[in-house]
């Protein structure tokens, strides 16, 4: 009998109500694949964003312990060292890692937070941190000498998604795509696995880029234009991608379509730091002329107790005597000023003053374990439906424009999970699952593969 295998498509930013409910009828797929096996919401870890989230999945491991809490964290206690966050600060190992121990072969493509490549028991194409091609990019390192081959100028990510040239945005997702997915079936059709997975970035970029001309209930919607409906048509493009490659592997094979988070209208930004500022926390010492980022502002840390990075969501730091160089916290009031920021910002409402029901967390109150330099509060803005901005010299609380470029859309806290087992009878009756969360998938993976689940996996098998 043939080694059993598994295949898993990963599309970045996947959200459920386009895939199980608006657009379910145009996804002959996806839909094939969920009637044949389960499917359900996939919650996704604090914060769902694409770093930590991909590599949460894949080792089953909550951020506290990868002591990874975004895409740039602190190195240390100090007021300028942030670094970004690649595979060298991953310590825990993947489920790729624990297949190779088994002597399980991979094919690992485009997967958030591979990059630098690490050896693996077979090949790895790395993620969007990659700077370039001229990188070196790939697990054998001649591997790209082969990619060059196959698909000429590989693309690893979209140049500025954040953009109003949205027709060259939209080609660019479409190339992208195409070549991701043509390197996948080659490596499929010449390449020894036991386990496949491709993550694709094209959901993520066209939500961003295009969420305002396809739904009506965002503030921004323009009705009417000719991207009225390229994110229906994309999702579209994918499915025929995902039923491509099916068509060409063993039908034995389990598949699995998962997201590392969903995605919602953005209805604006809140400017932290111009919070900060105005309610006394942070302190600078002029002005300044224009809009700039708060590292290129004049801080006096002598008079500063909080300042707060942008993002999908906010993280805020509080400077703590012995702790940070010139703390104005004493340790004793630590929690004290904790408080009173959370309520603060939970009480912060729209540009009217409505409530817009934001979640302020402490790390330690989700994380069991808190490694590495943690924010000392993670903010929701509006739970996700406003993005933090983290820029001064907008003089107001509440923005329309964002500080990094044009943007639609914002993250939401439930993916996509989708399993077909061809091995596994399901009951009719359960197909759809509610509370799968994002650390159940790779103890499944494992689970379905025969290989010991180790105990130190957060997530159970679904």
């Amino acid at each position: 009998m043939a080694e059993k295998k598994v295949i898993v498509f990963g599309l970045d930013c996947a959200t459920p109500q386009l895939v199980f409910d608006q657009w379910a009828s145009v996804l002959p797929n996806l839909a094939a694949l969920r009637e044949r096996g389960i499917s359900g919401p996939l919650q996704s870890c604090i914060p769902p964003i694409t770093i930590p989230a991909w590599t949460c999945m894949m080792t089953s491991k909550n951020p506290g312990k990868l002591g990874c809490y975004g895409f740039r964290n602190r190195s240390d206690y100090s007021y300028d060292r942030l670094s970004f966050a690649t595979s060298r600060v991953i310590k825990e190992p993947a489920v790729w890692d624990v297949l190779a121990r088994y002597g399980k072969k991979v094919i690992l493509l485009g997967i958030p937070q591979t990059y630098p490549p690490k050896p693996v028991n077979g090949v790895m194409v790395s993620c969007f941190l990659t700077p370039d091609t001229s990188s070196q990019y790939t697990y054998p390192p001649e591997l790209k000498h082969q990619i060059a081959a196959e698909v000429g100028d590989y693309i690893l990510d979209v140049d500025h998604f954040r953009t109003n040239d949205k027709g060259r945005l939209l080609n660019q997702i479409y190339e992208m795509t195409e070549k991701r997915f043509k390197l996948f079936r080659s490596f499929l059709a010449h390449q020894p696995w036991d386990f496949a997975m491709l993550v694709e970035m094209g959901i993520d970029r066209i939500h961003h880029g295009f969420w305002k001309f396809m739904d009506t209930s965002h503030p921004k919607y323009e009705p009417g234009t000719p991207y009225e409906n390229a994110i229906r048509d994309y999702y579209r493009f994918i499915d025929g991608k995902i039923g491509e490659v099916l068509s060409c592997i063993d039908p034995a094979t389990a598949v699995l379509v998962v997201s590392d988070h969903g995605a919602q209208p953005m209805r604006g930004g809140i400017c932290i730091n111009e919070w900060l500022i105005r309610e006394g926390y942070l302190h600078i010492t002029e002005k300044p002329s224009g809009i700039v980022p708060l590292h290129k502002a004049v801080i006096d840390w002598n008079q500063t107790r909080a300042w707060g990075e942008g993002g999908y969501y906010s993280r805020l730091f509080l400077n703590v005597e012995g702790r940070e160089p010139l703390g104005t916290i004493p340790q004793k009031d630590y929690e004290k000023v904790r408080t009173e920021l959370k309520e603060k910002l939970e009480a912060l409402g729209d540009e009217q003053g409505n409530a817009i029901g934001t979640r302020v967390i402490r790390p330690q109150d989700v994380y069991p374990v808190v490694k590495g330099v943690p924010p000392d509060l993670i903010v929701y803005f509006g739970n996700l439906a406003w993005r933090s901005v983290g820029s001064i010299g907008l003089n107001t609380i509440h923005t329309f424009e964002n500080d990094t470029g044009p943007d639609d859309a914002n993250h939401a806290e439930q993916g996509i999970f989708i399993l077909c087992d061809p091995a596994r009878t399901v009951d009719r009756q359960q197909t759809f699952r509610d509370g799968l969360s994002l650390f159940d998938v790779a103890p499944t993976v494992l689970s379905i593969l025969g290989i010991p689940v180790p105990p130190d996996m957060e997530g159970t098998v679904i």
